[in-house]
């Protein structure tokens, strides 16, 4: 898309989630993926962009694209589970789509947990596969706890008190049933922000926040997000992040038998190698503790009363985990998904060179 023809555009348009999970679905058949996957991977990338994380949607799919024809990602992967004991399970991504393999270990924790009360699966040989909260919301959406986390698919982090790219993101999602279509989901990742976020402002020409990244070459904040690769992305919580991205990653990768610390493979600077990615989702049965309704009225109860307490100065209301992601995508499933004229053209571009109709 030419300079002038973007400039005429709108900054953004909304786009109804049907057409982009469409779109996603015919890039990714041109790489030689089944028709139902890539229809199951385009409504979990979708279900990303609905929820907020505008950073692990639609706007991953020219990277994916390039991985797959690169030869870092099978699109045909056969994915198989092993189960271990009563409730565990490991499960091969046959290195496919990290979205249809995490889609395999949530569904296989939540069977675990009816059995047995809860599921633990994790697996190996896997790829990035967007937003955490779309696998933890498995298990919530089949009245259970879902807990998912993993080992991001590039170490933008220090060992806390080191200056050398070691650890990654390693994101943590929990999500809970509240009852009345509502749910409590926590979704984070260990550093201040994810490095797609950092990558999104880098593709619209906004600046980082202050606080997210240092600059090795100067020790300050690093501000602009084109310059990222020289800096490093700071952990929540100082040292305590550091070490929970550390935790989580000996859980999600040694545990599984994969990728964890200087093993890792950055998936954004290298295209045709596997990474290996580990991943592990818990499902846990609340009546095996509780009654499930008792459980989610006391949440909403307890929700109430803590959105009730005083409140600092300026602010004009107390929110808890995943009030804005339940809200969010109720907005956009009705008004449509806002892409950002930069994302439209390079998608564009994509469909261009896929031989795709565009968007």
């Amino acid at each position: 898309m030419s300079e002038t023809a973007l400039k005429t555009q709108p900054a953004r348009q909304a786009w109804p989630a049907a057409i982009l999970i469409d779109f996603i679905a015919r890039a990714l058949e041109t790489t030689g993926m089944r028709p139902a996957d890539a229809a199951i991977v385009g409504e979990l990338m979708i279900e990303a962009d609905l929820n907020g994380a505008d950073a692990h949607g639609i706007f991953r799919l020219p990277q994916y694209v390039q991985l797959i024809r690169d030869g870092a990602i099978n699109p045909t992967a056969e994915i198989s589970v092993k189960k271990t004991a009563a409730a565990t399970a490991l499960v091969d991504g046959g290195n496919g789509m990290g979205h249809l393999v995490v889609k395999r270990v949530a569904d296989t924790a939540i069977e675990l947990a009816r059995e047995s009360g809860i599921g633990w699966v994790g697996c190996h040989r896997s790829n990035h596969a967007g937003s955490g909260s779309v696998y933890a919301a498995m298990p919530v959406q089949a009245g259970m706890i879902g807990i998912y986390a993993a080992v991001a698919n590039a170490n933008h982090m220090a060992v806390w008190g080191g200056m050398e790219a070691a650890l990654g993101t390693n994101p943590l999602a929990i999500g809970m049933p509240m009852g009345e279509d509502r749910q409590l989901m926590l979704d984070m990742a260990t550093s201040m922000v994810s490095y797609g976020t950092v990558k999104k402002h880098a593709m619209q020409g906004q600046p980082l926040q202050e606080g997210w990244m240092v600059d090795l070459r100067t020790g300050g904040p690093l501000i602009d997000a084109a310059q990222s690769s020289h800096g490093l992305l700071l952990p929540i919580g100082g040292y305590k992040g550091s070490g929970l991205a550390l935790m989580l990653g000996f859980l999600a990768g040694t545990l599984n038998g994969a990728a964890m610390g200087l093993d890792i493979v950055d998936f954004n600077a290298v295209t045709d190698t596997p990474t290996d990615t580990g991943q592990f989702v818990i499902a846990i049965d609340i009546e095996r503790f509780v009654p499930r309704a008792q459980f989610e009225s006391e949440l909403r109860r307890h929700s109430k009363a803590l959105k009730g307490t005083a409140r600092m100065p300026g602010v004009d209301e107390i929110r808890l985990p995943g009030e804005q992601r339940n809200e969010r995508r109720a907005r956009r499933m009705k008004d449509g998904l806002q892409l950002a004229a930069p994302l439209v053209a390079k998608l564009n571009a994509l469909a261009d060179k896929l031989g795709i109709a565009p968007l």
